[in-house]
Parts: C-alpha cells; sequence; structure tokens
C-alpha cells in the first residue's frame, strides 16, 4: 500500500529554557489509509533542536534546518509525549547530531484523542468499534511514514530517510515498522520494546502472570507487615460488594482495582511506591476504620485508565493477528490462586496484579463504565490484521539496536531473546540491573550503552 504525505497545516516555534527552539506541528492523515473516505485524523508531534545563536547569523543555514530526524514513539498503547524539555534523553540525541519528533500517536495527546465523549460523537457502540481498530501500531505506522514524507520533501533522496526510537509499546510499533516500511528507516532503536511475535495473548500472560508472581514475593520479602495489612485493606474493600468505596470521579475502588497497584512492581522504586499507598490505607483504617478522601485520591491517581482509555480498550488486540483477545488476562488469572481474594483466612499474602486488562474495569472505572458497549465488541473481534512479517525481519537491512532487560515484567525476557533472533543484525544490550523503565529511570546507563552498539564495532 502506498502511503500518501500526511498534510501540513501549521508549524510554530518557540524557545524554551534549556536552549531549546521546540516547533509545534499538526498534521492531516487519512483515519483508515486503505479507504480514504472515512475521513481524516489531525495529528500533533512536537519537535526538538539546539537552540543557537552562532557568531555569524548567516552559517550555513540551509544545512542547519536539513538535519536527521528522529521519531521518538511513547510506550502504551494510548500514551502520549512529553514536551521535549521534560524529557532527560531530549539533550542526549541532540548532542548526538538529530533532532528530534516526538509524536502524539492517533488517539492519544492531541492527536483526535479518543476519550468517552469523543467516541460518543462517532456513533452506537459497533461503530465505535470499528473506528477503535483503526489505532493500533499499523496505522501508527503509516502515519509515521506520511509524516516522515511531509518533513523531508525538501531533503536530498540520499537524507530522506529517518531514525526511530521506542519505549516498550513504541518498541512494538517499530518492528511493524521494520516488517512492512523499512525503505523510510536509517536506523532503529528499542528500549524494552522487542515485541512477542504471536497470534493471540493466551501464552504472552501466563508468561507474564508468573513474572508478577516473582515481583510480588520481592515486594512482600521487602514488607512482610504488608501481608496482612493488604488483607485488611481488601477486607473493607469487598464488605458490601465491588461499590463499597467510590472515589473523587465516581468509579469505585474495589478490591479488585485496588490490586491493579502492582502494574508498579515493574518500574524503579515501583514496590516502594505501592508501599506507601498501603501504608496509607492501613494508617487510615487503624486510625478511622475507613478510607479517607486523600487516600483514596491518592490510588485513584495511580491508576491512569480513565485517562488513556486506548490502553485498555486496545491492550490485548495488540498482540492478536487474525485472532479474538477474547478477555485474555481475565481468562487466563484463573490459573494463578496467589491473585484470589476469595479466601483471606489462606496462609500467605493476596498478591498485586500487573500490566493486565479485565472486563470488570469497564464497571469499576467511572470513564471506561461508558465504553463497556465497544470494549466487548473488540474483546471478540478476530478481524486484525497482521503486525509483523517475520520474513522481512529475517532479511532486515536497517541498523536496528535494542535494550533487553532480563528481570522485565511487561515484555518478557523469553520472548524478547526470541524476537531479537529473528531481526537480522540487531544488536543488543541486556542488562539484569535495569528495570522496564530504564530510558526514564536510568537513562544515561542505557543511552550509553545502546549507542555505544551503534557506534563501536565487534569483530
Amino acid at each position: 500500500m502506498a502511503i500518501p504525505a500526511a498534510r501540513i497545516l501549521e508549524q510554530r516555534s518557540h524557545l524554551v529554557p534549556g536552549r531549546l527552539k521546540v516547533t509545534e506541528h499538526l498534521f492531516e492523515v487519512p483515519r483508515d489509509y486503505s479507504k480514504p473516505s472515512a475521513g481524516n485524523l489531525r495529528l500533533f508531534a512536537r519537535s526538538a533542536r539546539k537552540a543557537e545563536k552562532p557568531a555569524d547569523p548567516e552559517e550555513d543555514e540551509p544545512k542547519k534546518k536539513q538535519l536527521p530526524w528522529m521519531v521518538y514513539l511513547q510506550g502504551g498503547p494510548g500514551f502520549e509525549c512529553r514536551p521535549p524539555q521534560a524529557n532527560s534523553y531530549t539533550n542526549f540525541i541532540l548532542d548526538k547530531g538529530y533532532q528530534l519528533l516526538f509524536l502524539d500517536q492517533r488517539g492519544t495527546g492531541l492527536s483526535t484523542p479518543i476519550s468517552a465523549s469523543t467516541l460518543g460523537l462517532r456513533g452506537d457502540d459497533p461503530v465505535q468499534a470499528d473506528y477503535l481498530k483503526s489505532f493500533r501500531a499499523d496505522n501508527i505506522v503509516r502515519d509515521c511514514e506520511a509524516i516522515r514524507q511531509a518533513l523531508t520533501s525538501e531533503y536530498p533522496e540520499s537524507k530522506r530517510k529517518w531514525s526511530v526510537m521506542g519505549q516498550s509499546f513504541g518498541g512494538y510499533c517499530i518492528t511493524t515498522y521494520l516488517s512492512f516500511f523499512p525503505q523510510g528507516l536509517r536506523e532503529a532503536f528499542l528500549f524494552g520494546g522487542l515485541p512477542p511475535l504471536v497470534r493471540g495473548p493466551d501464552e504472552v500472560y501466563k508468561r507474564l502472570y508468573k513474572k508478577v508472581q516473582q515481583r510480588n514475593k520481592v515486594y512482600y520479602d521487602k514488607y512482610p507487615e504488608d501481608v496482612d495489612r493488604v488483607k485488611k485493606i481488601i477486607q473493607l474493600l469487598q464488605r458490601f460488594g465491588n461499590s463499597t468505596v467510590r472515589t473523587p470521579s465516581e468509579g469505585s475502588l474495589s478490591a479488585r482495582r485496588f490490586q491493579q497497584l502492582g502494574i508498579n512492581f515493574g518500574f524503579h522504586s515501583g514496590i516502594d511506591s505501592v508501599h506507601e499507598l498501603v501504608l496509607r490505607a492501613s494508617n487510615d483504617l487503624e486510625l478511622f476504620g475507613h478510607l479517607t478522601r486523600p487516600t483514596i485520591a491518592r490510588i485513584e491517581h495511580a491508576q491512569g485508565f480513565d485517562e488513556n482509555v486506548i490502553y485498555a480498550i486496545l491492550h490485548e488486540p495488540l498482540y492478536c493477528q487474525g485472532t479474538s483477545p477474547d478477555w485474555s488476562a481475565h481468562r487466563v488469572r484463573n490459573e494463578y490462586p496467589d491473585f484470589s481474594t476469595e479466601d483471606l483466612d489462606r496462609e500467605g499474602p493476596v498478591y498485586f496484579t500487573g500490566e493486565m486488562v479485565y472486563p470488570w474495569m469497564f464497571e469499576d472505572y467511572a470513564e471506561l463504565r461508558k465504553l463497556a458497549g465497544p470494549a466487548e465488541l473488540i474483546a471478540k473481534s478476530s478481524d486484525w490484521p497482521d503486525l509483523y512479517d517475520e520474513d522481512q525481519l529475517a532479511k532486515n537491512e536497517v541498523p536496528v539496536y535494542a535494550a533487553a532487560y532480563i528481570d522485565d515484567m511487561y515484555v518478557h525476557w523469553d520472548y524478547a531473546q526470541e524476537t531479537a533472533s529473528k531481526i537480522r543484525g540487531i544488536k543488543t544490550y541486556i542488562t539484569n540491573s535495569i528495570y522496564h523503565d530504564g530510558l526514564r529511570s536510568k537513562m544515561e546507563e542505557v543511552m550509553k550503552h545502546v549507542f555505544d552498539l551503534r557506534e563501536d564495532t565487534i569483530d
């Protein structure tokens, strides 16, 4: 499929502290590249380059405007990019001689964002579900190609390829990019983002539940006093069903929702952040016999599903190629009784869950509650096109550099290894001392090692 260049609607530049020139871009692209009549989406991106005041203002300005592009693809799915000045790696990349583009992927941030209210404008549940199917990695990559052509239209042919870097789901998108549009890529950098090349999600979740179990053991080994605290909190939360405690946004703070705090276990300092919430909730129960509003608000703030609804609706379909997700994590969970809250008198702790999506979230979260209909249709859909081409990956010619984390709770190490073995020419930095958010929490260490792969040689 030939991808047309995006239409540039607007570009405005501003100087920001830190000697950065930030340009805000608006683009227009088809919602469905195979059916232009389906309408358009407006996409938003910010680019950053060094703001310099040379001694000679006329010094080779045309050449400076054509710095090579590095595009950052955010993790998720469903999360927008932070401004360039808010990312610790921005100056690292700029110092390497690139200009950096932060794209809000379709449906996120300012790129025709998806929410219950904006989806409601589309029509009934089937229409909304059909619309949502256009927001996976395959179309995100097409958007990238359309934008690349627009931004490099005046570049010489030899400089029209660009570089891409992706965190987590951003790496999944890059693997799709390598599969279907490698001709647009100069090089690729993946951080905790080597995807499972699977047809469906069940086996992925079976492995991830085991990884979450391991992180729970670490948590309770560090904070054994939290075994009883968590059980008492859960007992309160399910005393009168799943709506015993309400959140400030009118959602339900159920026991099963409280368990979802375990999604933080895979980050640096994530175990400590969950303990802080457990300690605060336990303190409320000891002093007052109920959870106070400040505590409930902190727990709700730690769970961003209402603000990033694509994550909940399209998380399982990112593993699907011709199969239906059918609430995979919910079905697979039954094989792991450590996560059950039914028998609080049993020996041992109640485990927190991880990066899993469940059908009951569309009851307990206020915004998701409005999207239960389309979410159910998405879960039952099987007409998901392929996201990867293993034959193309096997003959890949694009330089690829990846950071892979052995103790990653979200991208299982076994799958990361397997995928790396299928991408011709990939070079990997492998470590067991950095977690999934290494690009944020250990930026200098991760960037140094990955760019060493690019700049050095191995005989």
